[in-house]
């Protein structure tokens, strides 16, 4: 099966992981585990957790696939599950951390190396003053600008009214640019 020239919807795939098509689980997993594996590996900072909870996200949807309602886009869906597959894992069990200055440093090869460094810096920095924030705070914050979800998207990922995401939204943004100010960086890119 061509992945790129399948013209199934994720809602149509999700229905027949229902009735068993396993070629159709494969291929949600080929279009989400990416996406899974980045958003649970920000939440518990670990790639070996966020391994282990993206492969029990694929196996609850071959699990709950009948009970979708389609209430949400299949993408929010799972992120909701991962959400509540990594806050179990974090409750169950302590490990090493990753190094969040490492993946956060990824240059752009079409900088200057003056420009790269800059935003590997400034990245690496956001990225710590994130993770410094309060868990509502950073989980609003990761699921709206590194999963591009909609405020009403997050609201039904944590299962909050969006006035609450609205709310979060605005002092986390509030908190990282004191944090920025604070450390020296001026606004914008890099």
């Amino acid at each position: 099966m061509n992945i790129a020239s399948d013209p199934m919807s994720d809602r149509d795939l999700v229905s027949r992981v229902a009735n068993g098509d396993r070629a159709a689980l494969r291929l949600l997993f080929t279009r989400h585990h990416a996406r899974v594996y980045r958003f649970v590996a920000r939440q518990t900072g670990s790639e070996a957790m966020a391994d282990d909870v993206a492969n029990e996200v694929f196996l609850e949807l071959w699990r709950q696939a009948p009970k979708f309602e389609g209430r949400s886009e299949v993408s929010t869906w799972l992120l909701g599950i991962a959400r509540f597959k990594a806050l179990s894992s974090l409750r169950k069990r302590k490990e090493e951390w990753l190094d969040d200055d490492d993946a956060a440093a990824v240059p752009d090869d079409n900088d200057t190396p003056e420009v790269a460094t800059m935003k590997t810096d400034k990245g690496a920095a956001l990225r710590r003053f994130v993770d410094a924030l309060a868990e509502e705070h950073r989980t609003v914050i990761d699921l709206a600008y590194y999963h591009g979800k909609s405020v009403t998207e997050i609201g039904e990922v944590l299962d909050i009214p969006v006035a609450t995401v609205k709310t979060r939204m605005f002092y986390a943004r509030k908190k990282l640019g004191e944090a920025l100010k604070a450390a020296g960086y001026d606004r914008g890119w890099p």
